[in-house]
């Protein structure tokens, strides 16, 4: 799993896509980690770090600490070492992370909502927490706002029913699941709710942030023509249910959603 999405054109994930948007990218990943209660923490692992921005927050937080990186995608991995060459990162799975040791931090940001069966998923995490330690989860919790809601729509219209149409997205659960699934194997849940408002520069900068994250399943099905009449079309529905300010200004709201969890 990567923390990144894929690159709008190949269908791969792409760093560079996905540092359009770093400083509102970063900003969750900054509150989540400034709420960690965790103290002397020795080892902390960063769980599908992108290109390096939110490990970098981590390692800020936690200068005496042990702090490494994973993610799929080398992309990612590759601009994560560039960025941050003292600290040891590797390409690895999410799904198939299982090292001999605990942490004293385990951090997720905007990862997890790419994996199935969070039911097995986040209490497997949790179990590989000291005690004391944390798991600091934070997931974008947007799939029924306009942006996510339009690309089905037109993955489900005539023109792309057959090649897109069945293209689905994880489950995403509530606060409320969250807290019952974690609370039987940790000490404490703290589960909030944020939403972001990101000025962006008209729709076709909202267009260009969701090519680096919810628009990569659908469009690394598509050759190159079709990819850019598909982002057409969503770009002209875009505009309709994100209307400017006088500025030419969008705000776009974005929800997500925070676990911290101590063992």
């Amino acid at each position: 799993m990567t923390a990144s999405p894929p690159d709008a054109t190949s269908g791969d994930w792409s760093a560079k896509q996905y540092t359009a948007f770093e400083n509102e990218r970063t900003r969750p990943v900054r509150d989540l980690v400034a709420a960690i209660p965790s103290k002397n923490v020795r080892r902390a692992v960063d769980l599908g770090c992108g290109p390096g921005n939110s490990t970098d927050v981590l390692a800020q937080r936690f200068p005496d600490a042990a702090v490494t990186g994973m993610d799929s995608s080398e992309d990612m991995v590759m601009a994560a070492r560039k960025r941050l060459p003292r600290i040891g990162f590797e390409v690895s799975d999410i799904e198939s992370w299982n090292p001999p040791q605990t942490f004293d931090v385990i951090l997720a940001n905007a990862s997890l909502q790419w994996l199935p069966d969070h039911a097995s998923l986040y209490p497997r995490l949790a179990s590989k927490l000291t005690a004391g330690g944390s798991l600091a989860i934070q997931t974008p919790d947007n799939l029924e706002e306009p942006a996510h809601k339009l690309a089905r729509e037109v993955a489900a219209s005539s023109r792309w029913a057959a090649k897109i149409g069945d293209v689905k997205h994880p489950a995403r659960h509530s606060a409320a699941y969250y807290y019952a699934l974690l609370r039987p194997h940790v000490a404490q849940v703290d589960v909030w709710r944020t939403t972001y408002f990101h000025p962006l520069a008209g729709a076709a900068a909202v267009v260009e942030w969701f090519k680096g994250s919810a628009l990569l399943p659908y469009l690394a099905r598509l050759d190159a023509n079709d990819k850019a009449a598909f982002i057409e079309q969503y770009k002209g529905e875009i505009a309709k249910a994100y209307p400017a300010l006088d500025d030419g200004t969008v705000l776009l709201p974005f929800p997500r959603l925070f676990i911290v969890a101590v063992r």
